[in-house]
């Protein structure tokens, strides 16, 4: 594979990934995307995926080839989305193949059905040589560094152990929480250096959002105008420092009331993009309504499922969630956004009135 190098000037400075908590963590990406994976131009052995830096990752997958040296295991480790080779480290255990053989005391205390010490250990390394040794057909997860030696990447492994699924378990949790992972974490840009200029901007409006999400979870509110919300960012304007001292002339700019209304709307615009409120109708009378409270709003949406999973057509996967956000549209608002939808569609799994058949599919229980 051609290694591809990040841009410098689209790369975030180094100083700053730590504030990326993807960065510590090991990344449970598709191995599709830890091949193409860019390079750091500033750090070799650090990769990016959407300008999140990924340094070690987490793989399941199973075993396509193998290769055996005295020192190590090569696996190739195939996920449905690409294959890549695998470096496992032998331990010292792996290389002494010869068991340890028994004294005649403790031959004698076997036989008499007393604790064997060295029948025990054997048992366990025999079971860590399982688990160590694989063949083509197996299950493997592996944990470690990405490393790209003579063109090739691959994972270095630090942690690596056969899986035993026979009804498949893992492999389908595996499956339902990466697509979780990607849209909630790995698929959004990281916010790592905001503007200087901006700086008490955004810390204002981020503070402005958490105090009206905490309000309306604490108090579940299922509906709101803009001036029932509105004196809880009252603290947030009057705590911002005055710009004019004594000896200077008053600089003209917005009033405390006009930068309290913007202020508001632009957190409420945050909360609509995250799908936290909506409005059914746009009037004049501006009413919010908060989606997992809007109980008209879930009962729609179950009925939409409930009804359509019984379709030939949905039948074997269920709704697509597009299809489900059309069908919202048509017969309750216009106005319900998709983030919404997927709240929504969240809340009812939790109180298992729907089931999420496969990635963005849903079907009535």
């Amino acid at each position: 594979m051609q290694t591809a190098a990040m841009d410098p000037a689209e790369e975030p400075p180094s100083m700053l990934w730590g504030l990326d908590p993807v960065f510590s963590a090991f990344a449970r990406l598709y191995i599709r995307d830890i091949l193409e994976m860019t390079e750091s131009t500033q750090v070799p052995g650090i990769y990016f995926y959407n300008l999140h830096p990924i340094s070690k990752v987490d793989v399941l997958g199973t075993v396509v080839y193998k290769r055996e040296r005295e020192d190590f295991f090569c696996y190739g480790v195939d996920d449905g989305t690409g294959v890549i080779n695998c470096l496992c480290w032998k331990s010292d255990l792996l290389k002494e193949e010869r068991e340890p053989s028994k004294s005649g005391a403790q031959l004698g205390a076997a036989a008499q059905g007393g604790f064997d010490p060295v029948e025990e250990l054997q048992k366990l390394r025999r079971a860590q040589r399982t688990r160590c040794r694989l063949e083509i057909g197996e299950l493997l997860r592996v944990r470690g560094p990405v490393k790209t030696s003579r063109q090739q990447r691959e994972i270095k492994a630090s942690t690596y152990y056969k899986v035993s699924d026979s009804v498949m378990a893992v492999q389908i949790s595996w499956m339902m929480e990466a697509p979780q992972l990607y849209r909630q974490c790995y698929d959004k840009v990281p916010q790592l250096e905001p503007d200087a200029a901006g700086d008490s901007a955004v810390s204002s409006l981020s503070r402005a959002t958490k105090i009206l999400k905490d309000f309306l979870k604490q108090k579940s509110v299922s509906r709101f105008r803009p001036y029932d919300v509105q004196d809880l960012l009252q603290p947030l304007i009057s705590s911002q420092p005055q710009a004019a001292s004594a000896d200077q002339e008053p600089v003209a700019g917005p009033s405390a009331c006009q930068q309290l209304r913007q202020l508001l709307k632009e957190a409420l615009q945050i909360l609509q993009d995250e799908g936290a409120v909506y409005r059914k109708v746009k009037s004049q009378d501006e009413v919010y309504l908060v989606s997992v409270q809007d109980k008209d709003l879930l009962v729609a949406v179950k009925d939409i499922i409930r009804e359509d999973s019984r379709r030939e057509k949905y039948v074997e996967k269920g709704c697509h969630v597009l299809h489900i956000l059309s069908a919202v549209r048509q017969r309750y608002s216009l106005n319900v956004s998709r983030a919404a939808l997927e709240l929504v569609l969240k809340t009812l799994e939790c109180n298992s009135d729907i089931i999420s058949t496969s990635d963005s599919h849903y079907t009535a229980i």
